[in-house]
């Protein structure tokens, strides 16, 4: 039976390991071809009983999975990433088909998931505490680090799957079990992944590890934020989405992981090279559709070079092949929905409003397929402090590095950065306490496509939050610091004396 097959037999909305729920009681979702609008299949979303189910299974499950030791729990990841390669066809396709982002980047998707599969493996060997000196003799200080609990995952649908797996596996591997509730618009692909996980945790007698809730916001989302048997929320999205769960989060003492707005910036000094910053910024302003919170927004051109770097860069645009995301020849596929095709059109009155030149593109051709833009804009625009999720690209002049870095700062957002330029000092300043304010910020390379070895996340109303690599593992568990005393007395600290 394929991936497909499989999804379109259990259309449930719910699953606690391999047990899913039969009959939830939520409603129905469709889920839609962004590219042709046809019907992918149908849902059945769950209700506040159904969200019972699935959390108490994944909290029964934590205490037995907690007590696992980390090198055996990352053999189970081990074990899902091996499923993922062999799926990975089918669901990068699977991507495709209800996201719209070319196939190419659909797999790529599918790569990132096994590419943080093999990390969190060898990761679990990894999960390192201090060693400190303790100030009295014969006592000995340590840090150990600690399973958190029940992690819920919040994913939006640019990245349906990959974001999810940078969650996920790395809380497996820290000994904690997941609740997974996806963005409305990819339920399919949330589905397909729910179940190649299955094969796994099922043959391993580790059901309800890995759980998986589909519902509307007021009903699943609502309460997944407010439950204190949940400790972490990771939640990726807009910044108007972390501002309304934050605080409901932080009132429960709860911990929260946001990676939200984007709206990045590259800055081009005149001794870039021009080959290397046109293929940077064609992928970061037009893959995914400019769907990505990587995606390249703004391009600050020292005016020596501007002429130039725009001459190309409409060059360039002209011959973007605008189509079916299946087709290998494809570079730009649709926005997801409607909705994000008006928003991009009222966004483009707004620039001209602002006195924004648009230079190339602007169109809306059919169904979600709009044209990749390019706009001639100045930096007292106020909607370049606004994150458009389409193909949008300011072009901004600048004359100092200096002027470029203040103007390059000078939106709420901190997520993703760069430079381009074969100068140190230039490269170095913009890598400075006073250069880029951002969580990324990159040289010679454009904004997007972050490896999943460093931490991913941003700072300002990006949120603050750091997933996938390096310790950002350290976010899905909590510290102790032990002191153990050998010693035979009991000397306290800072020399205080309290002897009866």
């Amino acid at each position: 039976m394929s991936l497909l097959d499989q999804i379109l037999e259990k259309t449930h909305s719910g699953a606690c390991g391999q047990a899913w729920i039969e009959r939830p009681s939520g409603g129905e979702l469709v889920s839609f071809n962004p590219a042709d609008g046809t019907e992918l299949g149908r849902v059945r979303l769950a209700a506040a009983a159904d969200y019972e189910d699935v959390v108490c299974a994944a909290t029964k499950t934590f205490e037995r999975w907690r007590m696992l030791p980390a090198p055996q729990r990352g053999e189970i990841v081990r074990e899902i990433g091996e499923e993922l390669r062999a799926a990975k066809d089918e669901l990068g396709t699977l991507v495709t088909l209800e996201m719209g982002k070319i196939l190419a980047e659909g797999k790529g998707e599918v790569q990132e998931m096994i590419d943080i599969a093999d990390f969190a493996t060898g990761l679990s060997r990894q999960l390192y505490g201090l060693s400190m000196h303790s100030e009295r003799a014969g006592h000995r200080m340590y840090e150990h680090w600690q399973p958190l609990g029940v992690v819920g995952v919040i994913s939006a649908f640019n990245f349906p799957v990959a974001v999810w797996s940078w969650n996920a596996l790395i809380a497996m591997i820290c000994g904690d079990t997941v609740v997974w509730k996806p963005s409305p618009k990819t339920p399919l692909t949330a589905i397909a992944v729910q179940h190649i996980c299955n094969r796994v945790l099922t043959r391993r007698g580790w059901q309800g590890v890995l759980n998986l809730v589909i519902g509307r916001d007021d009903v699943i989302g609502d309460r997944l934020i407010r439950d204190a048997r949940v400790p972490l929320i990771s939640a990726t999205g807009s910044t108007r989405m972390g501002k309304h769960i934050a605080p409901i989060i932080a009132a429960g003492m709860r911990r929260s992981l946001l990676e939200l707005g984007g709206n990045n910036g590259a800055i081009v000094m005149d001794d870039a090279d021009p080959d290397l910053v046109l293929r940077a910024v064609l992928f970061g302003a037009v893959g995914t559709a400019g769907q990505r919170c990587t995606s390249l927004r703004r391009l600050f051109l020292q005016k020596s070079i501007a002429p130039k770097i725009t001459e190309r860069l409409l060059a360039a645009y002209r011959q973007i092949r605008i189509g079916d995301p299946r087709d290998p020849g494809t570079l730009l596929g649709p926005l997801i929905d409607r909705e994000a095709v008006d928003n991009m059109m009222r966004g483009l009155d707004h620039i001209r409003e602002q006195g924004g030149e648009i230079l190339y593109g602007g169109g809306h051709s059919h169904d979600n397929f709009v044209e990749p833009t390019i706009v001639r804009a100045h930096p007292a625009m106020p909607i370049l402090k606004e994150e458009i999720f389409a193909p949008i690209l300011y072009l901004v002049e600048f004359d100092t590095l200096e002027q470029a870095i203040v103007w390059h700062n000078d939106v709420p957002q901190g997520l993703s950065s760069a430079i381009f330029t074969s100068n140190l000092n230039a490269a170095e300043t913009f890598l400075s306490a006073r250069g880029s304010d951002c969580g990324i910020a990159n040289v010679n390379i454009g904004t997007s496509g972050a490896e999943i070895g460093g931490a991913f996340g941003g700072e300002k109303e990006t949120g603050g939050g750091r997933e996938s690599g390096s310790d950002a593992w350290k976010a899905y568990m909590r510290r102790q610091t032990v002191t153990v005393n050998w010693s035979g007395e009991l000397p306290l600290a800072q020399g205080i004396k309290f002897d009866l």
